[in-house]
């Protein structure tokens, strides 16, 4: 690793998912405007709107496109041509 463009500033960082309250720590260099206090100690929290916690993807609350029904809709109308008379 190069000396000198690597930041300095690694820390145990908070951080909230707003819209479901769940808090995750890591070492992070994010820059927070808010502290939080957890067991008696002191954290930096950065707050975030989503996470894998309340995102529709990972939570499997995900509407599905009807692609059955798009498939039916093309056999019928193109599905014809391929047969042999």
């Amino acid at each position: 690793m190069k000396t000198g463009i690597h930041p300095e500033n690694y820390r145990v960082v908070v951080f909230k998912d707003m819209s479901n309250g769940d808090t995750f720590f890591t070492r992070s260099t994010a820059n927070a405007k808010e502290n939080i206090e957890i067991d008696g100690v002191s954290y930096p929290l950065f707050k975030l709107e989503i996470s894998n916690t309340s995102h529709p993807f990972y939570t499997g609350k995900q509407k599905l496109v009807d692609t059955a029904g798009r498939v039916d809709k093309f056999m019928n109308r193109y599905g014809k041509r391929g047969e042999k008379k």
